[in-house]
């Protein structure tokens, strides 16, 4: 059986999770998984798929990205099929790992990706560490700090942290943060 996964990084992406789905049922897969999340975030989907798949089974994506976030990650997961017999088909990539070619390529691709990140966010740190050198990169505007007044104000009159929050659309450990636990009820009241 071909069982499909496609994902997203975000919900505004359908048009991308669209287009991965309408390849995977193109292609055939009898059954797909799909979800809108992070590579870093838990991925229930994915999860699903591979105690889904059996023995003789195909897990088929689009790309490799949509797949994996690192080597260790692909590593992972193709231990975890390979026990149970199952395969991998990255459509973009036409490699299958259900032929020992296909298992190298796909080893050689992984480092590839996962050293092409490491030198993206290598480069960032050097540019972040030159503006910051130079005395133009200030960081992220602290949103509770310029909000203090605004907080303590709320929790004078009562308010939980997570209804001050709510009303100010920030995080309650913001909340927390910029006023202290014991001056705010913690309980919504």
């Amino acid at each position: 059986m071909l069982i499909g996964y496609a994902r997203t990084s975000t919900l505004e992406q359908d048009a991308g999770l669209d287009a991965q789905i309408r390849d995977l049922t193109a292609l055939g897969c009898e059954k797909l998984f799909k979800e809108q999340v992070s590579s870093v975030a838990p991925r229930k989907a994915l999860e699903d798929a591979l105690d889904f798949a059996r023995e003789g089974d195909t897990l088929v994506v689009t790309k490799l990205d949509r797949l994996a976030r690192s080597v260790t990650h692909l590593g992972a997961i193709l231990d975890t099929l390979s026990a149970k017999g199952v395969a991998l088909r990255i459509l973009d990539l036409g490699v299958d790992t259900s032929t020992p070619t296909g298992k190298l390529v796909l080893h050689v691709l992984g480092g590839i990706a996962q050293f092409e990140r490491e030198i993206m966010l290598e480069r960032q740190r050097e540019g972040i560490a030159k503006a910051k050198a130079a005395g133009r990169y200030k960081g992220r505007a602290p949103t509770a700090k310029a909000r203090a007044a605004e907080i303590e104000a709320l929790a004078g009159k009562g308010l939980s942290m997570a209804k001050i929050a709510k009303q100010l659309g920030i995080g309650v450990g913001s909340v927390h943060r910029a006023i202290g636990k014991a001056q705010v009820p913690s309980e919504d009241a």
